[in-house]
């Protein structure tokens, strides 16, 4: 019997060719995702779950798939699918982590640098005020990236791919892990391990690379922001709850900080309306990942996904853990 794919979102179809030739697969009309209630109702015909990373699949939706082998989730992260449930009742989690490691890694570049360089900032004051802006060589300064210590927390995927290319614009490199890497790995990177107490203390720049789990919930809140320097910038590009927002707006307003630049935040897709006034913040809505080639590559991830669990002719990125 030919293996049933249902996939909950109908986008970059162009990314599922080789999967249609081999399974029967079910998208959604154009121009519309299923509703968690239409997938609930189907879900017992399936082998195999392709969901976005905005589908909640919980203990509910996993009962009711009693064909269901494998999940596979077109995202980096999963906290949107009971993880540790399904893998409980046997079934495969998979995810999308190398088409993301770029784009993410180059936006927090980008965030660190328009922070640090008050780009966006001025842009605004540009077309705001025009030949009235304040110009001169003392006024508008930045701070410069070159000869800096970035510390990041969470040196996975990202987080290295962050630290090359930092390095590759004159920053040292600190970093604070679950675990130390390697001593190997940490040389042909060029990065030191610290503890996260000296890398608050210690870094210009600190990077959030780590995945929202109940050890990271609040990572950075009142206490973390006091720690760091008054000149230290902070970088978001992982998930939002990872930081006490309403400490951060304080720590801004009252120059405990430097600056931020984020793309998440802690209560959705919205930032706090008081960050939205400040000018020591650069915001943007969750583009980590958001480029053609990069939103197309996911879903080949997700192909290869499907693909290498049901034939074993291709790696498969299994999530092993909650």
């Amino acid at each position: 019997m030919m293996k049933k794919i249902l996939v909950t979102y109908n986008m970059f179809r162009e990314g599922f060719v080789e999967m249609e030739t081999k399974y029967d697969v079910t998208f959604p009309e154009e121009g519309r995702d299923f509703t968690y209630d239409e997938v609930y109702e189907m879900i017992e015909e399936y082998d195999v779950l392709c969901s976005m990373f905005n589908f909640p699949v919980d203990k509910k939706l996993l009962d009711k798939g009693t064909r269901l082998q494998l999940v596979a989730n077109y995202a980096v992260g999963y906290d949107n699918i009971d993880v540790a449930y399904a893998l409980e009742k046997g079934m495969t989690v998979a995810n999308t982590p190398d088409p993301v490691t770029a784009p993410t890694a180059n936006l927090a570049l980008g965030l660190m640098i328009d922070a640090a360089r008050r780009i966006t900032e001025l842009d605004r004051k540009m077309r705001q005020y025009g030949n009235d802006l304040e110009r001169g060589i003392l006024v508008n300064l930045g701070v410069s990236i070159t000869g800096k210590t970035l510390g990041i927390i969470g040196m996975g995927r990202i987080g290295k791919a962050l630290a090359k290319r930092a390095n590759a614009c004159g920053m040292e490199v600190i970093y604070h892990n679950r675990r130390q890497l390697p001593l190997e790995e940490e040389t042909r990177l060029d990065v030191t391990y610290v503890s996260k107490e000296e890398l608050l203390a210690t870094a210009d720049f600190v990077s959030l690379n780590a995945p929202h789990t109940s050890d990271t919930y609040h990572i950075i809140g009142g206490k973390e922001l006091q720690q760091m320097k008054s000149s230290a910038i902070l970088i978001n590009t992982a998930r939002g709850p990872l930081v006490d927002e309403a400490a951060l707006v304080k720590a801004l307003q009252q120059g405990t900080i430097h600056a931020a630049g984020l793309d998440v935040f802690e209560f959705g897709d919205l930032p706090l309306p008081e960050l939205l006034e400040l000018d020591n913040v650069v915001l943007t809505p969750h583009i980590g990942t958001q480029t053609d080639e990069g939103r197309v590559n996911m879903a080949k991830a997700v192909n290869n996904n499907v693909i290498g669990f049901l034939e074993g002719d291709r790696p498969v990125s299994r999530v092993v853990r909650p």
